[in-house]
């Protein structure tokens, strides 16, 4: 499984962006999917996480009502609005897909992208 994350950016604070996460087979496949991100001298944080169905998504409190995960099943496509954002959003963000291999749950990662956030 191969995952291609792209549409990180510049953007100044209040403002959007949404940041894709490509997937090499179809989601519905997948345990789930998850976004994450990395500040610099930071550990990897998980910000969201949806269902292959994507009727089952949660949050962190530290984005919750500002992003929205989505996903584009034709595309085999996940992504991250997000909303509002904050200096302290900036970071590289980064998708990744689980799937169940036996009794094992096995974990695939995108490249990440940046984004940063200007006040």
């Amino acid at each position: 499984v191969q995952l291609q994350a792209s549409g990180g950016g510049l953007v100044q604070a209040g403002g959007s962006l949404r940041v894709s996460c490509a997937v090499s087979q179809s989601i519905f496949t997948m345990y789930d999917m998850g976004w994450f991100r990395q500040a610099p001298g930071k550990e990897r944080d998980v910000i969201a996480t949806m269902s292959p169905s994507g009727r089952s998504t949660d949050y962190a409190d530290s984005v919750k009502g500002r992003f929205t995960v989505s996903r584009d099943n034709a595309k085999n496509t996940v992504y991250l609005q997000m909303n509002s954002l904050k200096p302290e959003d900036s970071a590289v963000y980064y998708c990744r897909a689980r799937s169940i291999s036996g009794t094992q749950l096995l974990a695939y990662w995108g490249q990440g992208t940046q984004v940063t956030v200007s006040s």
